[in-house]
Parts: structure tokens; C-alpha cells; sequence
């Protein structure tokens, strides 16, 4: 069954009936007939400012200068038309679609299961290194372009197989209309990925961006750990992240403060210089926004650790820092029974059992074993026994 009927340019799209994807303030529908577009549209109706401000957006072409690969995909998913109703009433708005199987959420990247059913054979941690350097690029670049992520979390970015990332939900980002002057914030946030000051309303910010990078890098890199995960050893109820985050609770920066989750990854299979990154941003940097270090600062160091890292000789997906003599992932394997980044290894045969081990005896130029020769010598005393018998009688 088809859903509702909207107008892009002017132009009627049918929608279908059931959402891609839904959030507390809209929901994302496919366009029937046209695969790469998708339709988000608002649960509320959308206020004048929020219709103005796609409208300034397309007039925007952001990134459009940078040169990519002819393999990229589109890096951010930008409005690409106002969705209106039948007496033009502002609904939401289209852009190209970003879905399975080509792309994948980036919270995807953070479970072994997911990772093998998604990136059979490539997602290790050479992989997600890679992705760690192109998120942080990315930030980077759109900071230059004086755009501001905001609503940074690891649903609103895909990851396609070559680790190419493309930012969602675009018409939150905060930027100011450069012919306008007019400046349009940012308030939203998912608060596993919002600093202090976002979690009590500020608007978002270059370093609120740079919190939110530093949780995913950090993320990547440990396959999946919250560096604000745990319980504090003074918490009187359970914690939550948003709770240590505005605690500054981190157990990458002090441990001893935190009940950690079992099975956690521990920091030190992070380089020594993304380490040192990670517990600025995770200690000092939670509530001073000017000690978090900067997306450039992770490009760099990213930069580095890509041309250095090491590959193990005995896994195929045991990749990991330069800084290490030996494998962390077959070690923590061998600990735990875990192996983080392959899948279960086949349980191997059992050996056969040995041949039971006889002693042979040579008899009449045969060779019998020794229970037949003891059942051989048995027949002749018998059969002695039994010529004597006769001969006596």
C-alpha cells in the first residue's frame, strides 16, 4: 500500500507507507520509484525558521570544492528539495538516500557480530583506523567551510565498505547565512556524545564537535567502548554516560574511580599520541572546551599511525599500533576466549587414537602377536596332555 503524496519542486513524489527510519521529531520515507531519494518529514509542523533555514541551505554548496574519488560517495546528506503538502504547506525535505547494504550506520562498527556480517574480511582495526581518520577529516574539513555538526553521534553518520563516511540529518547543523548574516544554531543532541554545555542547552560548537569526535575515535579504535562507560565507585544508583560525562568520570583517564564493564578494552591499545589525545579531551577538555585538542590534531595523529600500524602474522583481521611487540588481540583472545575481531575459529579434530602397541614375536617363520602365540602354545599342551592319556591306557 502507498503512503502519502508530497511535492518536491513542485513535482508530486508518492511516498511509501512505512518509514526507513523514525525519531522522536521525524521520520525518514523512500520515494516510490526512485531508489536513491528519500523524503524526511517533520512529526510537528515545522516552524518559519526551520522552513527559511533549508531554504538557505539550498542555496549552499558545501564542500562542493574539495575533489574526491570517483568511488566516494556524496560526503554530507544535503537537502536536495522542500517536501510541501497539496496546499503548499511546509512538510520536510528530500535528499539522496544512504542505506543498506551500500552504507551503514557507524554504530554498526561497534560489535564484532556486526562488523563481520557488514565488512566480512576488512573490518579490523586497520579498517576502523581508517574510518577514524576520515571522520576526523571530515570534521576538520566542515569546520573550515565555518559549519558546525552538532547533532554529532554515531546514528547520524554512515560508513560505506571502502570506510568513506557521510553525515545524516543535515538540517541540524548550525551555520551562518553568508549572504544574510543570519545565524542558524544547532540544539539538538544525543547525549552519549554531548559535552557538559550541551547537556545544559548551549548551542553547539566547533568544540562541542570535538567532544563528540573524540568519543567516536575512541570508540573505533577500542571496537565499540564508551570512554564513559562504568559505574563510579561513589555512585549511589546506576550511572549512566550522560551521568560520568557530566562528572567527568572517564576510566581512560582515571580508572581507579570506575567500576569498569567487563570484557572493556583497555586503553593502551590506543598509540601513545591518540592516548594522550583522548584523556585531554576525556579529563581536562570535559568542561574547559578550549583543552579539548581540535579535529586537525586527530587527523594528524591518525595521519601517522596509519603508516606505521602492524599486522599480526598468525590472525588475518589482527591489525594494531605500532607501539605494541605483540599481537593485543591474540592476547586478549587467549585470556578471554574472545576474539574481537574474527569470527569463532573451526574446532579442529580430534586426533585418532593410537594403535594399541603389541610386541611380535616371530614363530615358524610367521609373525603372530603375542596373545595368539599364548593361545598357540595352550592347543599344544592340551594335545600332549591327551597323547600321554592315550598312550596309558
Amino acid at each position: 500500500m502507498s503512503g502519502r503524496v508530497v511535492y518536491l519542486d513542485g513535482k508530486q513524489a508518492q511516498l511509501a507507507e512505512l518509514p526507513l527510519k523514525g525519531g522522536g521529531q521525524a521520520a525518514v520515507f523512500p520515494v516510490e520509484g526512485d531508489h536513491g531519494t528519500v523524503v524526511k518529514l517533520y512529526r510537528e509542523p515545522p516552524g518559519p525558521d526551520q522552513e527559511r533555514r533549508l531554504a538557505r541551505m539550498l542555496t549552499m554548496s558545501p564542500l562542493a570544492a574539495r575533489p574526491t574519488d570517483q568511488s566516494q560517495p556524496p560526503e554530507l546528506a544535503w537537502p536536495t528539495a522542500i517536501a510541501r503538502g497539496a496546499e503548499g504547506e511546509f512538510l520536510g525535505y528530500a535528499m539522496h538516500r544512504f542505506g543498506e547494504p551500500e552504507h551503514v550506520q557507524l554504530v554498526g562498527l561497534f560489535t564484532r557480530t556486526q562488523r563481520l556480517r557488514l565488512f566480512p574480511e576488512r573490518a579490523d582495526w586497520r579498517f576502523l583506523l581508517g574510518v577514524s581518520w576520515n571522520l576526523a577529516f571530515m570534521t576538520a574539513r566542515m569546520h573550515h567551510d565555518h559549519l558546525v555538526i552538532g547533532d554529532f553521534s554515531s546514528s547520524n553518520v554512515v560508513v560505506d565498505g571502502n570506510g568513506f563516511v557521510t553525515f545524516l540529518d543535515c538540517d541540524s547543523i548550525a551555520f551562518t547565512d553568508a549572504v544574510t548574516g543570519e545565524p542558524f544554531p544547532c540544539l539538538m543532541h544525543t547525549t552519549d556524545y554531548s559535552s557538559p554545555e550541551r547537556q545544559s542547552g548551549a548551542p553547539a560548537t566547533r568544540a562541542s564537535d570535538d567532544f563528540a569526535l573524540a568519543v567516536l575515535v575512541y570508540q573505533l579504535l577500542t571496537a565499540g567502548n564508551h570512554p564513559f562507560g562504568g559505574v563510579p565507585h561513589e555512585s549511589t544508583s546506576e550511572s549512566t554516560v550522560k551521568d560520568n560525562i557530566a562528572a567527568s568520570c572517564s576510566y581512560v583517564v582515571r580508572p581507579e574511580l570506575v567500576t569498569i564493564p567487563r570484557g572493556t578494552v583497555d586503553p593502551s591499545v590506543l598509540p601513545p599520541e591518540l592516548l594522550t589525545l583522548a584523556r585531554a579531551a576525556f579529563g581536562p577538555g570535559v568542561h574547559a572546551p578550549a583543552a579539548r585538542p581540535p579535529a586537525e590534531a586527530w587527523l594528524r595523529a591518525l595521519d601517522r599511525e596509519r603508516a606505521r600500524m602492524r599486522i599480526c602474522p598468525h590472525r588475518p583481521l589482527h591489525t594494531y599500533g605500532s607501539h605494541l611487540a605483540t599481537c593485543p588481540w591474540c592476547t586478549r583472545a587467549a585470556l578471554t576466549g574472545h576474539d574481537v575481531f574474527n569470527g569463532p575459529a573451526p574446532v579442529p579434530l580430534p586426533p585418532p587414537p593410537p594403535a594399541p602397541v603389541t610386541q611380535d614375536v616371530p614363530v615358524g617363520g610367521g609373525r603372530f602377536g603375542a596373545v595368539k602365540v599364548a593361545v598357540l602354545l595352550i592347543v599344544v599342551l592340551v594335545l600332549i596332555v591327551f597323547l600321554v592319556g592315550r598312550q596309558g591306557q
